[in-house]
């Protein structure tokens, strides 16, 4: 009898946790569009406080959500870091922090620098390269071994002592994009900034209009545009956020990377559109 009520209490569980787990992600979705709606449009909120790490979320390969490995993201004399010196090797751990609030509209500014050298075991292309990921997937939904959020990445490049390096590129994890009229698989593409070097301060914005037009713009110059963010229905990550056959991407997260190479974020500010 006590197995016939195991199995039959399993067999239930097993039938109504889909439902459950559905109903606790619109929930979510809801509470975040809630959220959304209670920014005023065309004010500057702060999103990083300048204080400490309230209303982000950090998520770093290979470990639970909320595991700050390391202290990898840290907040010190106002300034927002990702620091390496409790690494031995980097060991693949790519790291991000989400903003706890989706956005659909709005310009992103961020101010951002890389210092100091890449932690031993990081890829020769992370250096000096972190990101702004925007359209990006919720923290809650990445699997534990998944190495960045299925989203846009606005690429963030220090130039190399010699070369042309340029900065606020894009790329796209588990997603595609339009450019001129086509369908753009290539994974990275530079714009048509120039090359930073050195440990200085640059300012990136990001001007996003849902699914219909994305600018990055540097020194009010933009140099990056593009339309149509979307899911790549072949990516194993992105594939089961696709739902009802639709791939346009018209809002999502925002977070910034951890990829090796120590950066810091003095301004992270959004003005709602």
């Amino acid at each position: 009898m006590r197995t016939w009520k195991a199995v039959t209490v399993a067999g239930i569980l097993t039938l109504i946790m889909p439902a459950v787990l559905k109903a606790a992600n619109a929930a979510q979705e809801a509470d975040a569009v809630k959220a959304d709606r209670n920014v005023t449009k065309g004010e500057w909120i702060q999103l990083f406080n300048g204080k400490d790490l309230q209303g982000w979320k950090i998520k770093i390969r290979g470990y639970d959500l909320g595991e700050n490995f390391g202290n990898t993201f840290r907040v010190e004399d106002g300034i927002l870091k990702v620091v390496f010196d409790k690494y031995d090797q980097f060991d693949r751990r790519f790291g991000h922090i989400f903003y706890e609030t989706p956005f659909s509209n709005y310009i992103l500014r961020v101010e951002y620098r890389f210092v100091g050298k890449q932690v031993p075991g990081g890829p020769g292309w992370a250096f000096r390269n972190s990101g702004i990921m925007i359209h990006g997937q919720s923290p809650e939904s990445m699997k534990k071994d998944e190495d960045f959020p299925v989203s846009i990445e606005v690429q963030l490049l220090g130039g190399r002592d010699k070369g042309k390096r340029p900065t606020a590129n894009v790329c796209t994890p588990g997603t595609h994009i339009v450019i001129d009229g086509k369908l753009i698989k290539r994974h990275c593409n530079s714009s048509s900034s120039k090359t930073y070097r050195g440990d200085q301060w640059v300012t990136v914005e990001v001007e996003v209009h849902g699914n219909k037009l994305i600018k990055h713009i540097i020194d009010g110059k933009t140099v990056m545009e593009y339309t149509k963010p979307q899911l790549d229905g072949k990516d194993p990550f992105a594939r089961p956020l696709i739902k009802d056959g639709q791939v346009l991407l018209n809002r999502g997260s925002i977070s910034l990377q951890s990829e090796s190479h120590p950066v810091e974020f003095r301004k992270v500010e959004l003005k709602k559109l």
